[in-house]
């Protein structure tokens, strides 16, 4: 099995294992909570905070990092490696806290003006509340989410794909225990809870972030990391990864402004609004975790290797591998779950009818986008790994204004489901764009033409199989379990008549050279 193959399998299966932890935590917050004012809340308040992380830690520096230390990794080895790491590091973390001050303060703006202008007041201020609660876990990302990156520039992902599931169970924590008052039940687990309400549940983020943090530490010991006390912003290392940096914030901004504008509109379209197009997301997030993201982490520190020792025929080679897997695995899985999706968010979550149809609802169209979010982590990464972070900002950029022209029109014809429309529309039109882009500098990258065609018939297949099975056995006159069950079996025999369909692009990337 390749370098590649064994590493996007490692992520992919511990980030399956984040997944479950993370149904678990939405299932029992949605459970407890509904799609109340109060969840809408929560989700609205992690808005200005997620942005911050995105755009100085994890995300935006984190992509910008590891080009770059791996580079430093190949030509000058691990102690200059680690030194320049540190001083990201230190200048993140200052970045970081001055800003978590200065939102903390400003916090009634963003809430009122920005974030959630059609809610109630006393939700408005129940919304800076838990941002300011929210922003402490954020300083605690400004380390942890470094270190991640830190880990995977020298090819270790086990920690890292096991942080995310320890955040996790810090969240179910503050679920079980902190939020509920008096006893929950759950199954057959009577818990006695500390009545901290919605609170309890950023107590338990601010849990999760520390353990996130406290997971890596040992892959640092391992590969020998000794911490630097400086800055140093003009040394040629800092400089280039800031000069990555720049164009990459902008970039993770455009990117994180449709989950506020997504919020901002919604807000003022009724209860639970907010909160069906939050776990709507959640839904397609999942495959398009173990799959996009866990082969696009793993792709990153390989194709930078390949383009820094010039290796250009296997650096397209690699890419192209990878988008054909892309489609292959997401276009089947996108069409199977949104045909058997219904019971099982009836059964999960126990809403009322309308609010299971609104959740429904969003997860299909967001699922019809699946293709085209995963295909977009691994191409935006495929420009970082050349050190080009300006191709990706003004697709990013185009992304971010059709979005919002969308979002508006669409939401005053449609409500919530048009927000959704307008980012199936707006992120797939940009991975299609970068693509576009890439395939005219090493063409070849975009033969995809026969996978397309044969995932298509596969798709039909399996996805055809599901509903008419549905269809056949009249799930409608089933209990919920039992439906729920049924249609379980249903998705898994689909899966199954799609596997001959995708085996081609599975066998090339696991005998991909390394």
């Amino acid at each position: 099995m390749s370098r590649l193959a064994r590493s996007s399998l490692i992520v992919s299966i511990f980030f399956a294992f984040d997944k479950v932890l993370g149904f678990a935590r939405s299932l029992i917050v949605n459970r407890q909570f509904g799609l109340s004012y109060e969840l809408d809340v929560f989700n609205a308040a992690n808005n200005i905070p997620d942005l911050l992380s995105a755009l100085i830690s994890g995300g935006a520096l984190g992509v910008a990092l590891i080009p770059v230390l791996s580079e430093y990794l190949e030509k000058r080895g691990r102690k200059d490696a680690w030194d320049l790491f540190s001083r990201i590091l230190n200048l993140a973390f200052i970045v970081t806290a001055s800003f978590a001050i200065l939102l903390a303060i400003f916090a009634p703006i963003f809430v009122t003006k920005v974030v959630a202008p059609g809610f109630p007041a006393v939700q408005q201020q129940l919304t800076i509340e838990l941002m300011r609660l929210d922003l402490i876990a954020i300083i605690v990302f400004s380390i942890s989410g470094l270190v991640m990156a830190g880990l995977h520039a020298n090819q270790h992902f086990l920690l890292p794909a096991l942080a995310p599931g320890l955040y996790n169970i810090g969240q179910i924590f503050g679920a079980l225990v902190l939020a509920p008052e008096g006893k929950f039940e759950l199954g057959p687990i009577s818990i006695n809870g500390m009545g901290l309400g919605i609170r309890g549940l950023v107590y338990g983020v601010i849990i999760g972030a520390f353990l996130h943090l406290l997971i890596q530490i040992p892959g640092l010991i391992k590969y020998k990391f000794k911490w630097t006390p400086r800055l140093n912003i003009k040394s040629p290392g800092v400089s280039k990864v800031l000069k990555l940096l720049a164009p990459r914030v902008v970039t993770m901004f455009f990117i994180q402004m449709f989950f506020i504008v997504r919020d901002n509109l919604a807000s003022g379209m009724g209860e639970g609004s907010v909160s069906a197009l939050n776990l709507g997301w959640f839904i397609m997030q999942v495959p398009e975790t173990l799959i996009g993201t866990a082969i696009a982490i793993a792709l990153l520190p390989t194709i930078s290797e390949l383009f820094a020792q010039e290796q250009t025929e296997k650096f397209k080679n690699t890419i192209n591998m990878a988008v054909k897997a892309i489609i292959a695995l997401t276009i089947p899985i996108a069409a199977i779950i949104a045909v058997g999706l219904q019971p099982l968010v009836d059964v999960a979550f126990g809403f009322a009818c309308e609010g299971t149809e609104m959740v429904v609802l969003a997860s299909r169209i967001y699922l019809v986008g699946l293709t085209g979010h995963a295909l977009l982590e691994i191409v935006s990464r495929s420009f970082y790994a050349q050190q080009n972070a300006k191709i990706p900002l003004y697709a990013a950029a185009l992304n971010a204004i059709g979005f919002i022209i969308m979002a508006v029109i669409f939401s005053r014809s449609y409500g919530f489901a048009g927000i959704a429309v307008a980012n199936v529309i707006a992120f797939t039109a940009e991975a299609l764009l970068l693509l576009w882009l890439l395939n005219k500098k090493f063409p070849g990258i975009l033969e995809v033409r026969k996978t397309i065609i044969r995932i298509a018939g596969g798709t039909l297949l399996a996805s055809g199989l599901v509903y008419i099975g549905m269809k056949v056995v009249s799930i409608d006159n089933y209990g919920n379990l039992t439906g729920a069950g049924i249609t379980t079996g249903l998705m898994l025999a689909g899966l199954l008549v799609s596997i001959p369909f995708i085996l081609p692009e599975i066998k090339s990337i696991i005998k991909l050279e390394n």
